[in-house]
């Protein structure tokens, strides 16, 4: 894009982080989980329309759990918790240095992310506790279960520990997986955030395109009722290897992500 509207575009999308931070901070405290939802259902689709994100959806059942579920799928972007929020709000389990990130991370944290220090086995303990409760009430979290982002060209093994939760929950497993595209259809490694890059670097190269795709493929969910967690971690990676080896989704009614909604 033209520099000077690759800066435009910058600021606008600086300028609505900072409201959803603010709405995190001063509306959220007042309101109810459904009305919550409905905000973030709302921002994030404000924010893919400002970066000119179509989404397109295949597989999204009609009739689906709505509680008691676990969202896994495989991790790209800073981007991917938007794109998921665009469909079902969720509570996310991260890494605690996503706290770190440049306003996103403290939006994503009043937004209800669960931070987890990997290297403090009691830590794991403890989130995979408040992560099981909060799946027997009823919520939805969402993990990536890889553990780091990719370039998107590849899925790496999904770690089990991230599983128990919905184990103890007797919930179900909800395997989505995310593929980013140029609109012509071929791969676009602009949104990875991967390596040594910076938030700020990958922040740049995102706003410098002029348009993308994101496609996300939903499997059937699994029930993770006396299922091991090695067992459901192996049959979710396999669910979402399946569903990127597909080709790429023509735009459709039926399939499109609706940012009007």
């Amino acid at each position: 894009m033209p520099l000077a509207l690759r800066l435009a575009r910058s600021a606008r999308v600086a300028v609505h982080l900072v409201q959803g931070l603010a709405t995190t901070m001063f509306v959220f405290p007042w309101l109810g989980l459904p009305r919550k939802h409905a905000l973030i259902r709302r921002w994030s689709r404000r924010l893919l329309r400002m970066l000119k994100i179509d989404v397109r959806i295949h597989g999204l059942p009609e009739s689906r759990p709505s509680g008691n579920v676990l969202i896994v799928a495989n991790h790209i972007s800073w981007l991917d918790i938007f794109v998921l929020n665009t469909l079902q709000p969720a509570r996310y389990i991260g890494k605690a240095e996503l706290q770190r990130w440049p306003i996103v991370g403290r939006l994503i944290a009043n937004a209800g992310t669960l931070f987890i220090e990997r290297a403090r086995r009691h830590d794991m303990h403890k989130v995979n506790r408040d992560t099981a409760a909060a799946l027997a009430r009823g919520d939805v979290i969402a993990v990536f279960p890889e553990g780091t982002t990719t370039d998107g060209t590849t899925v790496l093994p999904f770690h089990g520990s991230l599983l128990q939760p919905i184990v103890d929950a007797e919930g179900y497993v909800q395997p989505v997986a995310i593929r980013y595209r140029q609109p012509g259809g071929a791969h676009s490694d602009a949104p990875a955030y991967v390596g040594e890059t910076s938030f700020i670097e990958s922040f740049w190269r995102v706003t410098g395109e002029r348009a993308l795709v994101v496609e996300l493929h939903f499997v059937l969910a699994l029930p993770a009722r006396a299922r091991h967690r090695r067992d459901l971690a192996r049959a979710a990676e396999h669910a979402i290897r399946t569903a990127l080896a597909s080709p790429a989704i023509a735009p459709a009614p039926d399939r499109h992500g609706d940012p009007r909604a």
